[in-house]
């Protein structure tokens, strides 16, 4: 069972990458002018992208509660400040980083809680 959690977690986590990836595609196409081979090549794999995440979001909401997929997708944020780094020169900015951490933090709060709330309280006592 955990290793099929880890599994979809890992799907999911894969999923936002590749959304993620969207937004860089943007942002490279967003000076070419419209209807040129760089520009609907662009589009293509937004397009595909945006298909691939559908289909794969999907699957993940099929074994996983929808309050606890969503929470995680704020991880997305964080992938936008790693492109924006890597490809782009974006400076990291330690405002940046601790809103990166704050959502970190929310998101691993938010899955814990939601473990507590899936056992009914037993581990702390609760009945």
């Amino acid at each position: 069972m955990k290793k099929r959690k880890a599994l979809v977690m890992l799907m999911m986590h894969g999923l936002f990458l590749i959304y993620s990836l969207t937004t860089v595609i943007s942002k490279k196409i967003g000076g070419a002018e419209p209807m040129s081979l760089s520009f609907l090549i662009g589009f293509g794999l937004i397009f595909v992208c945006l298909g691939v995440y559908a289909l794969g979001w999907q699957k993940v909401l099929k074994v996983m509660p929808l309050s606890q997929a969503f929470a995680h997708k704020a991880v997305v944020v964080i992938w936008g400040l790693f492109w924006g780094w890597a490809l782009f020169g974006e400076t990291l900015t330690p405002a940046r980083i601790a809103g990166a951490a704050v959502i970190i933090c929310g998101v691993l709060l938010f899955a814990s809680d939601e473990k507590d709330s899936a056992s009914g309280g037993k581990e702390d006592g609760h009945e």
